[in-house]
């Protein structure tokens, strides 16, 4: 194909221009995500004490720290097998091929479903032995299991929704997805207070309010995102048949599903690493983390959301052999997604008091998140250059390279480093710098991995 016959925009449209305007509604769909996270967290931290529970709120939040690890599993398998279904059917239409479009289509929905019965499982039998194995507070044991169980039972809602959105953007629906994706979180906003405090005659329920706020909020956008698909959704054409799996068409799901997965579980792996780990220095340094940990998300999965952009518009010009704008991809992405990072890093250092305030903790347990803040916040630079890198990576087929980038950043350099700073007298300060430091070390990493690609792929480009 000439270069001349392009009409995409991404082929055609000014590279800085086009990244823009694909990578600002995927940022506002990111933060979206976010609020599922830190609204729970907010309203749980005003939980009232009782008799016999003191600092309810503040337990409270720890165990929805500890049960995090899992939710973030379960998203991790949904949305990494919906990534897989979402190119593989992408493909297939655009070969035509619609008895293959089906049937990426239904393999995908029965392979969700497998994916629920396994956490359903895991809810009738294993949430307390998970929980006690972060914990041996009974208070925040008895919390994390009540709200994890719910979670993981009703988690149909969560892993169909990852399919049935994906199966509306890999059909350019992407206005639609969203729809369902709003509605689903206002439910859960709106739900929240009114299941945890006992508003308009229902029941005070606590934590285990929470948990169904958040449940019913993820099978609303289930039932929209479903309803959507089978009325509009034309492309794809749906029967009992092309629910049945297929070897062929699930490797090729999981080719490129695989790694989404591994990636995203790499998060839950590290923050249940943290969670044990940070256990050793004080249940405060643990809900401490957690409460930053949402804060941190509406930065960084802005970025994500760029780097979501970055990606296809790398990929679509590396397919055109444009090296310029290959370049300009590159250079754009990176610069944008630093800028997300640098205006978070300013926001947090200098508002990380009254956000912080947000959450009713105790002194001890405000002054360590504003600490932690502070601290860990200084690496998001360098997390900036790493996610938009990975996205470039993945432009380019070097899949390995954004792998380890990922385990560097989560996994072999953050443990090990808390391990040790946890160790130390002053472990309630030195904790934190674990995270600056893997980001700056896999960022290092990250720019030889570029360097090489930069030889070994662009410079061979026409």
């Amino acid at each position: 194909m000439s270069k001349k016959a392009v009409t995409n925009k991404m082929g055609t449209e000014a590279v800085s221009k086009v990244m823009l305007s694909m990578g600002i509604p995927m940022i506002l769909s990111m933060v979206l995500q976010a609020c599922y996270n830190i609204v729970d967290s907010m309203f749980v931290a005003r939980i009232p004490d009782t008799e016999g529970i003191k600092h309810a709120g503040e337990c409270a939040v720890n165990a929805l720290t500890l049960a995090f690890p899992v939710q973030m599993l379960i998203v991790a398998f949904g949305i990494g097998t919906g990534v897989g279904v979402n190119a593989m059917l992408a493909k297939s239409l655009g070969q035509r091929d619609k008895e293959k479009v089906a049937k990426a289509a239904g393999n995908g929905i029965t392979l969700e479903i497998i994916i629920y019965a396994v956490f359903l499982l895991f809810g009738l039998f294993g949430v307390k032995a998970y929980i006690g194995s972060q914990t041996g507070d009974v208070v925040i044991l008895t919390m994390g299991s009540s709200y994890l169980t719910i979670c993981s039972i009703v988690s149909f809602g969560i892993v169909l929704f990852s399919i049935y959105e994906k199966l509306l953007q890999s059909t350019g629906k992407t206005v639609y997805s969203t729809i369902a994706q709003v509605s689903g979180a206002v439910v859960n906003i709106i739900l929240d207070p009114v299941m945890i405090f006992g508003y308009f005659g229902l029941p005070e329920t606590g934590i285990c309010g929470a948990a169904y706020a958040t449940v019913i909020g993820q099978v609303v956008s289930m039932l929209v995102a479903m309803y959507i698909h089978y009325t509009k959704n034309t492309e794809v054409k749906s029967g009992r048949s092309y629910l049945k799996l297929e070897w062929g068409i699930v490797k090729e799901i999981y080719v490129i599903g695989l790694p989404a997965i591994i990636m995203q579980a790499l998060m839950s792996f590290m923050t249940y690493g943290i969670n044990l780990i940070f256990g050793m220095v004080s249940q405060g340094a643990v809900t401490a983390y957690g409460i930053f940990y949402k804060i941190q998300q509406f930065i960084f999965f802005a970025g994500f959301g760029l780097r979501d952009a970055i990606t296809p518009i790398v990929s679509f010009n590396y397919g055109m052999r444009d090296k310029k704008r290959v370049k300009q991809g590159i250079f754009y992405g990176i610069l944008y997604v630093e800028i997300i990072m640098f205006v978070g890093l300013i926001g947090l250092e200098l508002f990380a008091d009254s956000l912080i305030g947000l959450f009713a903790m105790s002194k001890e347990t405000q002054e360590l998140c504003v600490m932690a803040t502070k601290i860990i916040s200084v690496g998001f630079l360098f997390a900036g250059g790493n996610i938009a890198v990975q996205g470039v990576f993945q432009a380019l087929g070097c899949g390995l390279a954004s792998l380890v980038v990922s385990l560097l950043r989560l996994c072999v350099v953050v443990l090990p480093l808390a391990w040790i700073f946890a160790r130390l007298e002053n472990a309630d300060f030195m904790i934190w710098w674990a995270f600056p430091i893997a980001e700056f070390v896999a960022l290092i990493v990250a720019a030889l991995f570029l360097v090489r690609a930069d030889k070994r792929i662009m410079k061979p480009m026409e």
